[in-house]
């Protein structure tokens, strides 16, 4: 199948292992794969160059010059008028053609960006154009909204989760703290009460993502693995990303805000489901024609499995289980591969010199057999970002 398929660093993954085991021509993998010999081979030695499964993933394609970038006295006009002004880059090219320099408002805009030089209002302007799902539950949206400070040492963070094509609050949960032990409870109950999202839209949040690992899998993103839940993560320091749930926030904070935000956890839960039914039943939303989300949002027919099936991994690889540290044992040796898979079944093959271990769907560890060192299958932007 064509590497522009989901999964394309694991189909070039088996491409390389079946080449490799000389089973089978590259003449004939390349058919099977729908691509050009030309393709195969480029693979195949960027592997043996390398000698890793991270080889396998597109190089970066910034080029090592900026022969285009502007000269430093036209910046220096720029934020010299941008400071007498204060206009955007719309105004400014217009204001630089007549003096002869000739740039379009996209650079002027970045230059006053660089500078230092956009104000807050500048970039609190409205979208002008939405995006959204074609129907409910194709993406939900998740949050942790920072803590409200309550009497006493209490504190609260609500979770909001929130479908993507109706705005409808699937849950708005007072937490005492942002645990994954917390978050999955909330996520256990949604699920039974609606059904599952097909994918899920997170930041690099703690109970989802674990900055340590190369692969950023918990305890709980695991779970929503093995439910079927494509995960989806925001570009870093990104928060437009996850627009709909940013906005649903600052919804959240006014309305508390216009009612006086409560002292005490019991009240604070009361003032959430308050918010959740008016914002969801009676609220007219100018995104949705000024209807409400209720009129929008269908359950999902994808039911919750409390005890999801085995996954069936290909006749080639190894099945085994991990030991409660997260360790594969192997000929007597002991490899650390994720914490976050302990106790899970993995399944993995020997290529080369290496041991390729995959979780489900996933390629997510590496074993030098040489060195005995380790190492994270990293996930490339494009596979886990928006």
């Amino acid at each position: 199948m064509p590497w522009k398929e989901t999964g394309v660093v694991e189909k070039r993954f088996e491409f390389v292992l079946r080449a490799r085991s000389g089973s089978e021509t590259v003449s004939d993998l390349c058919r099977g794969y729908g691509i050009s010999r030309k393709t195969g081979h480029k693979w195949l030695k960027r592997y043996a160059e390398l000698g890793t499964v991270n080889a396998l993933f597109d190089r970066p394609r910034k080029p090592r010059g900026s022969p285009s970038k502007t000269r430093l006295e036209i910046e220096e006009r720029v934020v010299q008028l941008r400071k007498a002004y204060g206009w955007s880059g719309r105004k400014l090219s217009r204001l630089l053609r007549d003096e002869g320099v000739t740039i379009s408002r996209s650079t002027v805009d970045r230059i006053i960006k660089r500078s230092g030089l956009v104000r807050q209002e500048d970039q609190q302007k409205p979208a002008t154009k939405r995006f959204e799902r074609k129907r409910p539950n194709e993406l939900w949206q998740m949050d942790i909204k920072g803590e409200y400070i309550l009497r006493g040492v209490h504190r609260c963070y609500p979770l909001s989760i929130l479908d993507d094509h109706s705005r409808y609050a699937i849950g708005l949960f007072p937490m005492n703290a942002p645990s994954g032990p917390e978050v999955r409870a909330c996520l256990v109950s949604c699920f039974e009460d609606y059904g599952l999202p097909d994918a899920m839209l997170m930041d690099h949040g703690t109970p989802w993502w674990k900055t340590t690992s190369g692969h950023g899998l918990t305890r709980l993103s695991v779970d929503l693995i093995k439910q079927g839940i494509q995960l989806i993560y925001g570009s870093v320091a990104h928060p437009q990303t996850q627009g709909k749930v940013e906005r649903f926030h600052l919804t959240l904070k006014r309305a508390l805000r216009h009612r006086g935000v409560p002292q005490h956890y019991d009240l604070f839960a009361e003032a959430l489901r308050e918010f959740r039914h008016i914002y969801n039943e009676i609220r007219p939303h100018e995104a949705l024609g000024d209807e409400t989300p209720a009129t929008k949002y269908r359950k999902s027919p994808r039911p919750y499995d409390p005890q999801p099936r085995k996954w069936e991994y290909p006749e080639r690889s190894k099945v085994t289980t991990l030991n409660t540290a997260g360790h594969l044992d192997y000929e007597g040796h002991r490899f650390f591969v994720s914490e976050a898979l302990a106790g899970e079944e993995v399944a993995y093959v020997r290529l080369d010199n290496l041991i390729v271990v995959r979780f489900r769907h996933m390629l997510v560890r590496e074993i030098d057999l040489d060195t005995g060192h380790t190492r994270a299958v990293a996930r490339s932007v494009n596979d886990q970002n928006v």
